[in-house]
This record gives C-alpha cells, structure tokens and sequence, in this order.
C-alpha cells in the first residue's frame, strides 16, 4: 500500500480499513468515518475540510517532549498520531476552527492516552490559536486525588523542558495547584467535584479523566456551559472501562458514541475512539490483544506488554476472578461483583432501538411492592411466539416521594422527572410520599386494555400486596393471581433460566433506564445450589429485576408444550 504522500491520520485509517492493523468494530468504524468524510469534504456544501499541517505542528510539539522516565523525546504510536489528527486536522472551512469540540479516547490501562492529553495540554497552554489570551485548561475527575493524576504527569513534562529550555523557563509558573504560562496569563489546573466556585470558569479545554468513575453529569455540564464564549473549547473524555454501569459514561456516553460510529446518529462535532476487544472470548487470543491495546502496534514494545498482560491473566484465571483484568487490561465494562445478577454487556447486548409490536400479545405481569416509600415496579414478560421463543420484556415503576422527591433524585442519581416524563415511571400523587396503589393497579389495568393483552398471569410478591389484590379483583382478574413465595424453592430456577436467556439473546429488551439500573444493580444471594435476586438491597433500585424474576416464574414455562401445570398448581409452590 503507497502511504508515503499522506499523513500519519490517514496512513493509519488505511491500515485498521485494510487489516493491516487489527482492530476492534469501533476502532474501525472511527477510521472508516474519517476516510468517508475526507470524500464528503470534497462538496463543496460539506462544512469541514481536512488541514494536516495544522496536525504536523502538534505532533512536532509532542514528539519534543520528553519522557518523564527517561528523559528522552517522546515517540508518538501511529495511533496516537491518529487521534491528533482527527483533533487538530479537521477544520471547518469557513472559520477554519477545530471541528471537534467534544472527545471520547478509551483503552486497556498505560495504554498511553494520559501522556499524549497531557501533552496537549501544554501544546493549548503555550501555543494555543484561541483565544490569544486567557487559555484555561482545566484536568478534572470524580476526586480531588484522581484529578491530579493527568495533571501530575503535565507537570513533569513541563519540569522536564524547563529544565532544558531557558525561553520556557522565563515564560512558565509551577506552583503546588496550577501551571501558568506567563505571557499570555493561561493556565493549567486540577478540579474536581469538591472545588469551589465551579461556575465561574471560561474552559477552553475541559479534561474528564478516568470518567467511568463518575457518579453523575455535573462536573460535563459545569465545563461545557463555561464553554460558551469559546471558538475552539474541546472536552475530552479519557477513561478505560469501569465496573459503574449505572454511571454516565457507560449508560450515556457509551451508547452514544456506538450510535455515532454506526451511524445511528449523527454528530459532526463529536470524535470517538474505543479500543476494546469485541467479546470476552477474544481474551484467550494473544492476536486480539492489540484491540484494547493499541500501543501494541510498537515492536519494541510489544515484549514487555504481552508478558504483563499474559502474568495478569493468568492471575486472575487462577483466582477465578477475571473481573478486574476484563476492565482495567481489556476495556470491556463488566458488573462491579462476579455475584452480579448479570453481565452488563450480556444486558447491553439485548437492547434493540425500538419495542417490537404488543397488541394482542400474551403477557406475564411481575408486581413488586416492597417499599410503599421509596420504589415499586411493574414488570412485563411478552412471549413474542417466534421461531426463536424470544421473549420481549419492559416494566413501569412507581416512585414515593417522602422526604422530598429532590433529595430522592440527589440520592439516587436518576431524574425522576424526566423518567416520568418519557413514560417510564410514575410519581405518587400522594402527599404523603407514599406510593398510592391505586395508580398502581389503574396503570396495570389501562396497559392491558390499550393493548388488548391476553394476560397469563400477575405474580406477585406477598409482601404488602392486600390492598393491590383487593383492587385487582374488582376488574375480574381473580383467577389470574399468583403467588409467587420468596425464596430460592420457588425463584432459583427463573432467576437462573431468566439469566440463561438473556445470554442466549433470547431476552430483548428497548432499553428502559430504570428497568437497566435494576438489571445492572441486582446481586445474587446464593443458598447451596440455589440462587435468588438479594431483596435486602432494597436500596440499590432492584424493583423492576425483583417483579421480572416474578413474572419469569410463569414465562419460563411459556414455550415448554409438555409442561404439566396441573403437577405444578397441585405443588407446594403455587399458591393463590
């Protein structure tokens, strides 16, 4: 392949494109995308336009400095080379400003992401185009500690070059909590949740580092709404994968940039990269390593990595806990406890983008009171009769609001507004807080009815439930109550089958926010060779996972034409 006339950006798409370089999808789907766009920025209608010389000068700048081991000029990886590209060359051609304004970077750990952030960095705070004067430059994270991480590693780097250079030297501050370059009075400094006064910043570059950590938005939106004066403000999300799959960046950003790189949506301003292995399978195949560490693609290098990566594997398998080496040394996201319910890419990877057809549908109906003040859940089971005996499955909670619904909102990190609002949830009309069990059933009611759903059963969880069932035979749906009796006799075997369905990809689901918080929360409570949903942690909004298992005690049988149900209604576990 003749590369020899073209820059390193494209150089390196060619090659993942060609298989040159292996790559995961989206490391694909990111080169395919710039190559397309090099083609579209030839209309003359196409807003953007590629400049690598604008790229060249960073790249110069960043292979300058030195390493902070060795004190040697850095090498950039073509990779890295790619990424500066993408955020440097890409202009738009009326302005000729960075096209990019926002940016999410993530791979395996020292993979070389926060040498090459830092670097940009100083790159902003010395040479940066705009603004002339005042370039703030802001390295955040979900703690004070962790936000001094990248801004550690810009500190040694400029210690380093002043060092050697007199000129940087006269021009640069370094005190215990901020770099300043002194001509043009910019500044580099660490934040993090805990800092005061965040709203009076003017960012021009906003680094969100190791951002799989974050709890919520607040630190993205404080930085993007100090953007709002800047030609060329860019936010950069550097992180590897997490355990948090309730948090932002796995629940938001994640999906986001999937949809972005397969062109489910778009977003011209929005650059992302993720290098990942594409399934935990890959992990056994030293050729696939390179996927989630690119730094691979260096032949000196690559001896030392893959012994690492080889000592940390073996570890963890003779442990017989692989999940912190999926996440830290193989970028995929994995639940925060091997006693996790479910895999949190087995739950992704079941989602489709828009609810198969329910009119006329069967259904099984999970209810699940267990707190009349805080969250109670509805959930559905849709057999959707296919060749495949998939099932279709969503809920609907009910949220109290005793103690003020803001500080329930601020405590569990979920906008209960916005969620009722979109129809996932409802708030109680009580002013008590409490959950009136009247909209409970009236939602249940009016869910069958608009869809006209064969109901084959509501499971229900005794606890609590009196008045529910009182209500519920008022509309003629005595014969169809269940009890479901709450413990591993009767839940074992629909929480292990719900499970193996969901790893068959015989679950789908259209990505319900809190019936996904349920599914990524809910641990198991293990008795013997019996397992159950743990209900004790009624805090970590389980609900809707507690009222599906329900509903699977029924839907399990759903396709099983042998199934005796006279045996089972004669057993000790039905019970009305």
């Amino acid at each position: 392949m003749m590369t020899t006339k073209i820059d390193p950006g494209t150089i390196y798409a060619q090659k993942i494109v060609s298989g040159e370089i292996i790559a995961c999808n989206k490391v694909k789907k990111a080169c395919q995308r710039h190559l397309r766009d090099l083609e579209r920025s030839t209309d003359p209608f196409y807003p953007f336009e590629y400049r690598p010389a604008k790229a060249k000068k960073v790249v110069k700048f960043l292979e300058m400095l030195p390493d902070i081991s060795t004190g040697k000029p850095t090498k950039l990886a073509l990779f890295q080379k790619f990424i500066v590209y993408m955020l440097y060359a890409w202009r738009y051609k009326e302005t000729g400003f960075r096209r990019f304004t926002k940016a999410y970077i993530s791979m395996a750990r020292k993979g070389g992401k926060s040498v090459l952030v830092a670097g940009l960095s100083l790159y902003e705070l010395i040479y940066g185009e705009s603004p002339k004067f005042d370039r703030q430059i802001y390295a955040t994270a979900n703690s004070r500690g962790q936000a001094r991480t990248v801004f550690k590693m810009i500190t040694m780097q400029l210690k380093k070059i002043r060092s050697q250079s007199k000129a940087i030297r006269k021009v640069t501050k370094i005190v215990q909590s901020e770099i300043r370059y002194l001509k043009d009075d910019c500044v580099i400094m660490p934040l993090s949740r805990d800092t005061d006064n965040l709203d009076s910043l003017n960012v021009l570059i906003g680094i969100l580092d190791e951002y799989h950590t974050a709890s919520n938005t607040k630190m993205m939106e404080v930085l993007e709404s100090s953007q709002g004066q800047q030609d060329q403000g860019l936010i950069l999300i550097i992180s590897t994968a997490g355990f948090k799959l309730n948090g932002p960046m796995y629940s938001q950003e994640y999906p986001y940039v999937d949809d972005i790189l397969n062109g489910r949506k778009e977003n011209e301003n929005y650059f992302a990269i993720v290098y990942e292995q594409d399934d935990e399978e890959e992990i056994y195949d030293e050729s696939t390593w390179i996927k989630s560490n690119p730094l691979l693609e260096i032949p000196t290098l690559q001896k030392k990595i893959l012994k690492n990566l080889r000592k940390k594997l073996k570890e963890a398998m003779d442990k017989d806990d692989l999940n912190g080496t999926l996440v830290k040394n193989f970028n995929l996201w994995q639940s925060a406890s091997s006693e996790s319910f479910l895999n949190g890419r087995d739950w992704k990877n079941c989602g489709v983008n828009a609810a198969p057809d329910i009119k006329g549908k069967p259904v099984y109906i999970g209810i699940d009171l267990s707190r009349t003040d805080d969250l109670s859940a509805l959930s559905f089971i849709y057999p959707l009769e296919d060749e495949n005996e998939t099932f279709y499955v969503d809920s609907h909670s009910f949220v109290g609001t005793k103690g003020g619904l803001d500080n329930k909102i601020d405590r569990d990190k979920l906008d209960y507004r916005a969620l009722a609002r979109a129809g996932y949830c409802t708030i109680t009309d009580k002013k008590s807080g409490i959950i009136n069990l009247q909209q409970v059933v009236d939602h249940m009611i009016k869910h069958i009815n608009d869809n006209d759903l064969q109901v084959k059963g509501i499971f229900f969880d005794p606890y609590n439930v009196s008045l529910f069932l009182n209500e519920v035979e008022k509309h003629g749906y005595e014969d169809l109550l269940i009890e479901v009796r709450q413990g591993p006799l009767t839940l074992s075997e629909p929480t292990k089958d719900f499970r193996l369905n969901v790893i068959d990809r015989k679950i789908i689901h259209s990505q319900n926010p809190l019936l996904d918080t349920a599914m990524h929360n809910a641990m198991l409570k293990k008795v013997n060779d019996t397992i159950q949903i743990d209900k004790d942690l009624y805090r970590e909004k389980i609900d809707p996972a507690a009222a599906m298992i329900n509903a699977h005690t029924g839907a399990m049988y759903h396709y099983k034409d042998d199934f005796d149900w006279n045996s089972y209604y004669e057993s000790g576990e039905f019970t009305l």
